[in-house]
């Protein structure tokens, strides 16, 4: 019966969607996971693992249910970090568990594991990889990505990689990570922010040697259709709980390197990576306080008057058209915290993908000579990109 009801939802939301205008459908960028006939039938007959949480949707239907309603075994859901549901706090342990709604057994990928195990994987024919990532290098998925495809290559698994676009997609920017920073924040040699969608980036790890003792994975990428690395697109379903709007998500490459510092992005609020603040902030212009909630069980400076920089009052048009890392506002953060020997945790450099970012942020080099240093680096990974775009790109 359940499977009888999810068919009748998942078509509902299809008949729904080919109601629209055509012109506006011929328009409309096309995921891969909502072109159904394109890989439907290579499930067939087949044990099938997900990578997925809540972002991984057609319409308003989630992937494994759309997934059942076809009546494809579904062995095991392997979740990223936030947890399938997508509420776990940035950095929190999520446990393994049975769906409650599906009864499907769900292997956590951010606990003491990082990678699924061969036992995970048992049985299995196939792996379905569907993640909403915001093509920022310290934005985890792509490491999940990286160790579910070094897993399939070793336990001869294929993997198939349902692409969405890539709401960062339309540039690149930032310090390539120097090998001796490689962490689960960063596992390759690619600027912070790396315009590639997850579909794309796959092929590159695979196809660079970047898995371990760089053997390659049986992968297939099903490609979004109409869209461009031009392309806005506006994500449907928050990707993880503290990027709730595109304001934020475009804002995330330039905030969320302030991880590495004493700075709040507002966690415990209700604009997280909306504004960035401090207790000892020196312009007490704008305030707020942050409190526990969903994905911020205890923020930064839980229940203390945080004094900082309101980012809300800039247009979605403006973020999207800035194309950079704003190292202007790092920079005036720290002068404004009068260059505490503190203001820089563990993981800034994590964050950065080297130790230079740090060391010009502190010796006041200006945003052009920092930018400058990035390039050489930038120009190398720029024309490796080129050869993995599935998509027209931003400078065609």
């Amino acid at each position: 019966m359940r499977k009888i009801i999810l068919f009748i939802l998942f078509m509902a939301s299809i008949s729904s969607a080919s109601c629209q205008d055509n012109a506006g459908i011929e328009n409309t960028i096309i995921t891969g996971a909502e072109q159904t006939h394109e890989y439907l039938p290579l499930l067939k007959d087949k044990k099938v693992g997900m990578v997925i949480n809540r972002s991984s949707i057609i319409g308003k239907t989630s992937l494994v249910d759309s997934m059942l309603s076809h009546g494809i075994d579904v062995g095991v859901i392997l979740s990223p970090e936030h947890g399938y549901g997508g509420t776990g706090d940035a950095g929190e342990y999520i446990y393994d568990k049975e769906d409650v709604e599906t009864g499907i057994t769900i292997v956590s990928l951010y606990h003491k594991k990082r990678k699924p195990a061969a036992e995970d994987l048992n049985g299995l024919d196939m792996v379905v990889f569907d993640l909403q990532d915001v093509g920022v290098r310290f934005y985890t998925y792509i490491s999940t990505l990286h160790y579910v495809m070094e897993s399939c290559a070793e336990n001869n698994i294929p993997l198939l990689v349902l692409d969405r676009p890539n709401p960062n997609g339309h540039y690149v920017d930032g310090p390539v990570l120097e090998p001796a920073y490689r962490s689960f924040l960063g596992m390759h040699r690619i600027p912070v922010v790396y315009g590639l969608t997850i579909g794309e980036l796959a092929c590159m790890i695979n196809n660079e040697g970047w898995l371990k003792d760089g053997i390659r994975c049986n992968l297939r990428v099903v490609p979004c259709r109409n869209y461009t690395h031009h392309s806005f697109y506006e994500l449907p379903v928050n990707p993880s709980p503290n990027l709730r709007s595109m304001k934020a998500v475009y804002l995330y490459p330039t905030l969320g390197l302030f991880t590495g510092t004493v700075m709040s992005m507002g966690r415990g609020t209700e604009f997280p990576f909306l504004v960035v603040g401090h207790p000892e902030f020196a312009d007490r212009v704008f305030s707020y306080i942050p409190v526990s909630g969903t994905g911020a069980k205890n923020p930064k400076y839980n229940g203390q008057v945080c004094y900082g920089i309101d980012l809300r009052r800039y247009s979605l048009d403006s973020l999207r058209n800035m194309k950079r890392i704003d190292i202007s506002l790092i920079q005036y953060v720290y002068s404004q915290m009068n260059k505490c020997v503190s203001f820089f945790n563990n993981s800034f450099n994590a964050h950065a993908g080297n130790g230079k970012l740090k060391e010009q942020l502190v010796q006041g080099l200006t945003p052009e000579e920092i930018r400058e240093s990035w390039e050489p680096e930038l120009t190398k990974y720029k024309i490796i990109r080129k050869k993995y775009l599935l998509y027209p790109d931003f400078d065609e």
